[in-house]
């Protein structure tokens, strides 16, 4: 089910959302069928899920670097944590 548990205490929070994703939201929550607040909450889960696993690929990428004796794998694994730290 992800980070959050069906037996967790839900708090109440208050978020103004730009008009074009409030849209969008509700037009998720009306294919799927089920509220607005449902539909935010999956998409938070799932970015902070997201987020988890960008984080544990940078790590892993980072040890195969320090792991790493071939030149031309240091450089490959630099770009790439390069590509995702700066986006270049």
């Amino acid at each position: 089910m992800g980070i959050m548990s069906k037996t967790e205490r839900s708090v109440r929070q208050s978020v103004s959302l730009p008009a074009r994703i409030a849209k969008y939201v509700q037009a998720i929550a009306k294919t799927r069928k089920t509220s607005a607040n449902r539909v935010l909450v999956d998409l938070i889960e799932a970015g902070l899920e997201s987020k988890q696993a960008e984080k544990e690929r940078f790590f892993a990428l980072a040890n195969r670097l320090t792991e790493s004796t071939d030149p031309a794998e240091q450089q490959r694994l630099k770009d790439e944590l390069a590509r995702m730290t700066f986006g270049v």
